[in-house]
C-alpha cells in the first residue's frame, strides 16, 4: 500500500514519517533502511536525511503477512463486550492484554481478528490489518473504543479525533497520591535506551495530559485518579505519570515497585468516550465498566460505598473544570 506526502517544512526523514505515519519509530527506521521509502522518486535508506520543502515522499508500506495459523482457541478466549452498535459505528469494551491490530511482532489473535470473525462490517481506510480502527489502546489497557463500520464514518471520526472533539477519560490507580490536580505538558519520544519504552525527550512530540484526584485508598497509600488526554502519544499517561514519580499499579515497565508488583497487568482503564455520531451528528458518550480484577481491587482497598458516586460520568466531567 503506497502513501504519498509533500514536505511542507525542513526536517529529518525519520521525524517526518513519524509525524505522518501511524507507526513506531523502530518500524519507521526499518521501512527506511529496507528501501521502502522514496524521496523525489529515489530510494533513500538514510534515516537522518534532511528534507526540503516541496520534496515528494513515497512510502510503500509492505503488506503484513497473515499469521500462518490462526488458532481458533485464541479467538474463542477473547471476550469483547459490545456497548453500542448501529450501521455506522461499534463501541466496545476492550479487555486488557488484547492487541488492537496486527503487526510483524504480533503473534496472538487481535481485536481486528475478532471483529472479522464476527463478520462485523468494517471500514477499510486504514489497510487490511487495521480494518475499522480509528484510535487504539495499548495492549495492557482496557476500556472503551469506537470502531468505524463504514469508510464515511471512519473519515468523520478521524476528523473529530484530529480536532479533539472526540476523546476519552481514563481511570488509573497509582502508587502515590497526587499533591493536587495537575496538567503536564512534556514532549514524548522513543526511549533512546530501551526501545520498548517511551520517555520525556526534549525534541520529542508535544504531549499534554491532565490528571484529577478522585479517591484515596483506605490506608491512603494508593489513589484512584482520572486522566484526560489532549494529545495521543504512545504510552502518554504512563510516561507523564512516571515523570512526576507516580506509577500505575502493576506498570513495571515504567517503574512501579512494591508488594503489588506481581499484578499481571497495570490498572489503567479507558472509562468514558465522547463523540459526535458520524451520521446523525448527535452528541454521544459511552462508559465501559471496569474489568473484574480492577473493580475488585477498588472495592477491597477503597470505600466502596462512595466509589460509584465518585466515578459517575457527570462527576468525571466536572473533575476537569480546572483545565478550562
Amino acid at each position: 500500500m503506497d502513501k504519498n506526502f509533500i514536505v511542507s517544512t525542513t526536517m529529518r526523514l525519520d521525524k517526518f514519517l513519524a509525524e505522518n505515519l501511524d507507526e513506531s519509530r523502530n518500524q519507521i527506521e526499518q521501512l527506511i533502511k529496507k528501501g521502502f521509502v522514496k524521496v523525489d522518486n529515489k530510494i533513500s535508506t538514510k534515516t537522518g536525511l534532511k528534507l526540503k520543502e516541496n520534496q515528494k515522499i513515497e512510502v510503500n508500506l509492505p503488506i503484513v503477512q497473515p499469521k500462518e495459523v490462526k488458532i481458533e482457541k485464541d479467538l474463542e478466549d477473547i471476550d469483547v463486550e459490545i456497548i453500542y452498535e448501529d450501521d455506522d459505528i461499534l463501541v466496545i469494551n476492550k479487555p486488557y492484554n488484547l492487541t488492537v491490530h496486527d503487526a510483524p511482532s504480533v503473534k496472538d489473535a487481535t481485536l481486528v481478528d475478532w471483529l472479522k470473525q464476527k463478520n462485523i462490517s468494517l471500514s477499510t481506510i486504514s489497510g487490511e490489518e487495521r480494518h475499522g480502527i480509528v484510535h487504539r489502546l495499548d495492549k495492557g489497557t482496557s476500556g472503551v473504543m469506537v470502531v468505524a463500520k463504514t469508510n464515511e464514518a471512519h473519515v468523520h471520526l478521524a476528523k473529530q479525533l484530529e480536532e479533539k472533539s472526540m476523546g476519552r477519560y481514563y481511570l488509573a490507580i497509582i502508587d502515590l497520591p497526587l499533591k493536587d490536580n495537575i496538567i503536564i505538558e512534556k514532549h514524548i519520544a522513543r526511549n533512546p535506551n530501551n526501545r520498548l519504552k517511551m520517555a520525556v525527550v526534549e525534541n520529542g512530540r508535544f504531549a499534554k495530559s491532565a490528571f484529577a484526584k478522585i479517591a484515596l485508598s483506605k490506608d491512603e497509600k494508593y489513589e484512584l485518579i482520572s486522566c484526560k488526554l489532549f494529545t495521543g502519544r504512545t504510552h502518554q499517561i504512563r510516561v507523564h505519570l512516571s515523570s512526576i514519580n507516580r506509577h500505575i499499579l502493576g506498570d513495571n515497565l515504567y517503574g512501579f515497585k512494591g508488594e503489588l508488583n506481581k499484578i499481571n497487568r497495570f490498572y489503567l482503564h479507558a472509562y468514558i468516550l465522547y463523540l459526535t455520531h458520524p451520521k446523525t451528528e448527535k452528541q454521544m458518550s459511552f462508559t465501559a465498566k471496569l474489568a473484574p480484577d480492577m473493580h475488585d481491587f477498588l472495592c477491597t482497598n477503597f470505600d466502596a460505598e462512595i466509589l460509584n458516586d465518585k466515578i459517575d460520568k457527570t462527576n468525571i466531567f466536572n473533575y476537569f473544570s480546572f483545565t478550562n
